[in-house]
């Protein structure tokens, strides 16, 4: 088996030896010879040598040229000037012009030319038959160089197409490489992109109602008077958003660190918080808590904090529940709500909705977001956590069509909320307008007590 494997891919090459073998055999059997005595048994074994060399033109193409060129000047001197002495040169002269060895190719080719012109006028013909005219010789002659010089330039045009080949096989290669790095970099380019726009646009507006709300908060307890508890959620909410962009700025600027701005440990937190927004939050984990993978952990994350978001602007008077279900192939999330959302109202399609629908389409899960039977909503995600892929996973059940603002991911976003537009006097300002005005005056207020003058005194009044 193992022998027949060897010889396999050098049975082509042997058959080539075999057949030119056979052809010179039975053509100087069937041929006379153009000389005097017959041809002996060294007659014979040149064209064994000959052909011998053919079997290895490939793996060997110098020695092959050698062993043939050899053979057939023997073959010659044998049988005298045949035509057909020279097919086993002419065919290891073009492998060895392939394989770039042209000199001695071309040097062989000389050499055959040479003893071959040498045996035809030398050679002294049967009894009987008359010399072959000079004009023969001369044909014979250039017919032979015509084959010599295709057989080099055949070589030599198969060795360049192969450097050819060869070349555009490499770029190829280059080109795909070079793709992916243009690519990597215009994506690393976009995130940096991305990652400054967020920072001029949200961290300095953040960072003023956090402050803002701050300063609040402090002239209340200065003043010895009761924080609300609205202001209060405002300066952790806003605390949170800073820490979480800048999480999310940081995974933008560094590629690979996914896991940062929240996970499954920090749920009891997130329904802390909410809680803390009048919306009573409740909690449940059910299976064995495994560690799950980071893309994995962060989705589950940013899906509940979404529902929990939606929750607390759409739903009204609401309590929210939160389900987390361990299985050993599957993890199931589930956050329902008892609030104003009927039985067959379809959900409104907003960003909220897609951007849990594509965290978990990434994941290869399933997002289901429907109001329940009972009344309220629920937003079921079932994500696989062994690396499957089912048949159409990814799709909501909840049809959803082209996205809207991210205030009308739920039911019932029809009702104006506080901070809608349609639900301002034409005074008010835009939203938030009160907080930012309170905090600056309190910013203002506690200048004016460091430097000794009450506030709203008129300009030039001195110390109290």
């Amino acid at each position: 088996m193992n022998g027949d494997r060897g010889l396999r891919p050098h049975a082509p090459d042997i058959g080539l030896a075999a057949g030119v073998g056979a052809l010179l055999a039975v053509g100087g059997v069937i041929i006379p010879a153009p000389v005097a005595t017959a041809p002996g048994p060294l007659g014979y074994a040149a064209i064994v040598v000959g052909a011998a060399g053919l079997a290895f033109c490939r793996r060997a193409p110098l020695a092959a040229l050698a062993v043939t060129t050899v053979g057939m000047l023997t073959y010659l001197l044998q049988w005298g000037a045949t035509t057909s002495a020279a097919f086993p040169v002419l065919i290891t002269v073009c492998f060895a012009a392939r394989a770039g060895h042209r000199v001695p190719a071309i040097v062989a080719s000389v050499i055959h030319l040479a003893g071959s012109l040498a045996v035809a006028l030398s050679a002294t013909p049967p009894p009987g038959v008359a010399p072959p005219l000079p004009r023969d010789i001369a044909d014979r002659t250039g017919l032979l160089l015509g084959w010599f010089v295709a057989a080099n330039v055949m070589g030599v045009v198969a060795r360049h197409r192969q450097a050819y080949l060869q070349q555009v096989e490499q770029r190829a290669i280059e080109a795909e490489r070079t793709r992916e790095e243009t690519a990597l970099r215009r994506a690393g380019e976009e995130r940096l992109r991305i990652a400054r726009e967020l920072h001029d646009s949200l961290t300095h507006s953040i960072s003023i109602i956090k402050v803002q709300s701050g300063v609040a908060v402090h002239l209340a307890r200065k003043r010895g008077e009761e924080v609300p508890d609205a202001l209060v959620t405002i300066q952790e909410a806003s605390g949170e958003a800073m820490r979480e962009l800048r999480a999310t700025l940081e995974v933008l600027r560094v590629p690979g660190d996914e896991t940062a701005g929240g996970g499954v440990d920090r749920l009891a937190d997130l329904a802390e918080r909410t809680q803390a927004t009048g919306v009573p939050t409740d909690l449940e984990v059910s299976g064995t808590p495994q560690p799950l993978p980071a893309d994995v952990d962060r989705a589950v994350y940013r899906i509940v904090q979404e529902s929990l978001t939606n929750i607390a602007r759409h739903a009204g008077p609401a309590t929210a529940r939160i389900r987390l279900r361990y299985s050993p192939d599957e993890l199931v999330v589930q956050v329902d709500d008892d609030g104003r959302a009927r039985p067959g109202d379809a959900p409104t399609p907003g960003f909220g909705l897609t951007g849990m629908r594509e965290r978990v389409a990434a994941l290869g899960g399933t997002l289901t977001a429907e109001a329940r039977a009972e009344g309220g909503f629920t937003v079921l995600a079932e994500i696989p956590l062994n690396g499957s892929r089912p048949d159409g996973a990814g799709l909501t059940k909840a049809p959803l069509s082209s996205p809207r603002p991210a205030d009308a991911d739920h039911p019932g976003a029809g009702a104006a909320d506080a901070d809608h537009p349609s639900a301002r006097p034409a005074d008010a300002g835009p939203p938030g307008a009160g907080l930012a005005g309170a905090g600056l005056a309190g910013a203002r207020r506690i200048g004016a007590e460091r430097n000794g003058t009450r506030p709203g005194a008129p300009v030039g009044e001195g110390p109290a």
